[in-house]
C-alpha cells in the first residue's frame, strides 16, 4: 500500500532519478526491436528526442544495431562503464539488473 502511494505521488512530480537516456536504454533492453514511436510513448518524450538519444547512445558505443527488414534491432553493450564519475565504477548491466524485473532483458 505504501509503495503504491509513493508510485502515485511520483507520477505527479516533474523529476525522476534516471535520465531520459537511461529510460530509452532500459526500454530497448526490454524490447530490442522497439520503434522510435513506441519509445517516445513509453518514455514520455518526443520522437525527435528519442532519435537524438539513440544516436548519442550509438556514438558512445552503448548501442549497436542491425537492420531487420524495415526495422532496427538493437543490442545494448552491457559491459561498458556508466558515464558519470559518481556511477563510473558500475557497468550498464548493473543498471539493468537493478531496474528490470528478472527475465525481462532481451538483449
Amino acid at each position: 500500500m505504501e509503495r503504491e502511494r509513493n508510485n502515485a505521488e511520483v507520477g505527479k512530480s516533474s523529476w525522476t532519478f534516471l535520465t531520459n537516456h537511461a529510460h530509452v536504454l532500459i526500454c530497448i533492453a526490454q524490447n530490442p526491436s522497439s520503434r522510435v514511436r513506441d519509445l517516445s510513448a513509453l518514455v514520455g518524450i518526443t520522437e525527435r528526442a528519442v532519435h537524438r538519444i539513440i544516436t548519442e547512445l550509438k556514438e558512445g558505443g552503448y548501442l549497436q544495431y542491425a537492420r531487420e527488414g524495415r526495422r532496427n534491432r538493437y543490442t545494448v553493450r552491457c559491459d561498458l562503464a556508466m558515464r558519470h564519475p559518481v556511477e563510473g565504477h558500475c557497468v550498464v548491466s548493473d543498471l539493468l539488473e537493478t531496474v528490470l524485473q528478472p527475465g525481462t532483458r532481451s538483449s
